[in-house]
């Protein structure tokens, strides 16, 4: 059993998803539970996902867990750009969020495949 804390791939999905949630709540309030409330679970998922996987007991079950994670990452990424294109992220923040993500992501899917 992994301590999830002492991974980077958990503590980069941490900070991506304190980002996104500080960057969310200056989004119009009638995307509360719509937009807001999408990129938020998608992000949180994505750092529960690799604890989840930690308290597994398998690499298999751990490398199922990891890929739900990146999947959640990808969500992330396309809502990133469409609240970015819709006029809620500028340019900068857009930018942020989206090397965070594809850091995270990048660590992610080299994980796995040590794992498999």
């Amino acid at each position: 059993m992994r301590n999830f804390r002492e991974l980077l791939v958990w503590q980069k999905s941490h900070e991506l998803a304190l980002e996104v949630h500080r960057r969310t709540s200056r989004f119009p309030a009638d995307e509360r539970f719509g937009l807001t409330a999408q990129i938020r679970k998608a992000a949180v998922s994505i750092a529960s996902n690799i604890a989840e996987g930690c308290g597994r007991g398998t690499d298999r079950d751990f490398s199922r867990f990891l890929s739900i994670a990146a999947g959640s990452a990808s969500e992330v990424e396309f809502q990133a750009l469409l609240a970015h294109d819709l006029g809620y992220l500028s340019d900068e923040a857009y930018e942020r969020l989206n090397t965070q993500v594809n850091e995270v992501k990048r660590i992610l899917n080299s994980f796995i495949q040590s794992l498999a």
